[in-house]
């Protein structure tokens, strides 16, 4: 099971008197109870190259409906291609999405070492596709209870981050799966093939605090 962290010594503001904007606060820490504070309120860090560390919480959130996940012909196909593993290559999996050879990259050495003390807690999780002993592709992302809030996803072979993610909504399909929450953050045009959908920010944040009463899936309790 997770382990507690001591609690947070910022407060948040509530995201519901955010304004419209996708960015909630800036400045904190990325200390393991900071993290989850975040998380548990509907928030996720991304830092800012130029200023302090950035806080956000998209208008429209980007999810994964696991409850009735219908995948596509080649998402199944996908799927089929590779072995689907938890938590055995979690530092190959967050260097590899922090990759800055990536468009976009953001991921640096503090989020790399903070998402790493919380895997190490039990609070943070790589999903993986493997292709014989060789790692395809994958993801990591934060579990509390019934939230599952994915970071970032990378691939080494065709279809790899395709194959984590179907994989990941097969490890979160179970009694619960219509009141958990899979976060993807923003709905790109790939993630959208994959099945995301944005629904708006306050009934995000309604989701998220009926899911924090579930229990961990199997997967990652």
């Amino acid at each position: 099971m997770p382990v507690e962290p001591p609690a947070s010594v910022w407060e948040f503001p509530p995201v519901a008197v955010a304004g419209s904007g996708d960015v909630v606060a800036a400045g904190a820490d990325l200390e393991p109870g900071t993290v989850l504070a975040a998380y548990r309120r509907g928030l996720f860090p991304m830092p800012d190259s130029h200023g302090p560390l950035l806080w956000w919480s998209p208008l429209e959130r980007g999810v994964i409906e696991v409850a009735g996940f219908s995948p596509s012909r080649s998402l199944r196909r996908a799927r089929q291609r590779f072995e689907i593993r938890v938590n055995t290559a979690f530092d190959e999996v967050i260097r590899a999405c922090a990759d800055p050879r990536r468009p976009g990259s953001w991921i640096d050495a503090d989020i790399i070492a903070s998402y790493t003390r919380l895997h190490r807690m039990g609070w943070v999780h790589s999903v993986e596709a493997w292709d014989g002993d060789e790692l395809a592709g994958g993801l990591y992302g934060v579990a509390i209870g019934g939230l599952f809030a994915g970071e970032s996803m990378f691939h080494h072979k065709t279809d790899g981050s395709k194959a984590a993610v179907a994989g990941l909504v097969e490890l979160l399909d179970d009694k619960y799966a219509a009141e958990r929450v899979l976060d993807i953050q923003w709905v790109t045009d790939h993630l959208a093939t994959l099945g995301a959908v944005e629904i708006p920010r306050d009934e995000y944040v309604r989701r998220v605090q009926r899911a924090l009463e579930l229990p961990l899936p199997d997967a990652f309790a």
